[in-house]
């Protein structure tokens, strides 16, 4: 395993409690790499995003993820191997009592931030990066869907992350408002984050093409873009 390698996976299988959903996972993610998860529901792609940040237990296999091994970590592990991670949440998850500021010290605050300038010159280094630097202020019912799930991206790099973990964060949003959030996803990658982005808008995957990881018949494999051409979109 190289310095880059942000994930490796080998051999590993993936449980629901004593259900099999995954079998013989064998893959890398490196930094500044972009890789699309696809699959039909059930398939078992959020049950991989889950068990990359140690949310399902690793039974069998190996599997490594930013220098914790999954297989043996401990509970007192499991919040530092999260804040190497930056999740991205299809239905937003913003507390809704507070400002898009708030919410982001909120994060901060409860992953040991303390001193008050870090904490306001951090929030507006997010936002300025999600195009959201005049919004502090908002409430999320002040936001349109995009709005909400550019402070989501946000609240995710607070931390400086070495991987982003983005389920669906597309879903809920309109194709032209999905464009400008892919755009932020590439430039994370580019600037030497890896990211993993489960989704099932295939349109997506012509329009930025990146390497693509496929859950089927309990298996992950690797597919080529052009072979999408051919295959109906996955419900």
């Amino acid at each position: 395993m190289s310095l880059d390698t942000i994930i490796s996976f080998n051999n590993a299988s993936i449980f629901i409690y004593d259900h099999l959903v995954l079998r013989n996972v064998t893959f890398n993610v490196n930094k500044s790499e972009f890789v699309y998860l696809i699959g039909r529901v059930g398939s078992g792609k959020t049950s991989l995003i889950k068990t990359i940040n140690a949310e399902i237990p690793l039974q069998e296999g190996e599997a490594t993820v930013t220098g914790f091994q999954l297989k043996y970590i401990k509970p007192k592990q499991i919040p530092l191997l999260r804040r190497k991670l930056g999740i991205v949440f299809q239905d937003f998850q913003l507390l809704t009592d507070r400002t898009v500021s708030d919410n982001l010290s909120f994060v901060l605050k409860a992953t040991g931030w303390k001193n008050r300038n870090e904490i306001e010159c951090r929030i507006t280094e997010v936002l300025e990066k999600t195009d959201m630097h005049n919004k502090g202020y908002k409430m999320p019912h002040q936001l349109s869907g995009g709005e909400q799930q550019r402070v989501v991206i946000a609240r995710a790099l607070l931390n400086d992350p070495e991987l982003i973990l983005a389920d669906e964060p597309t879903g809920n949003l309109d194709p032209q408002t999905s464009e400008g959030i892919m755009e932020i996803l590439f430039e994370i990658s580019k600037a030497g984050r890896a990211v993993i982005m489960a989704t099932h808008n295939y349109n997506l995957l012509k329009q930025f093409p990146a390497r693509t990881l496929k859950c089927h018949g309990g298996l992950l494999f690797e597919v080529d873009n052009t072979e999408l051409d051919r295959e109906k979109p996955e419900s």
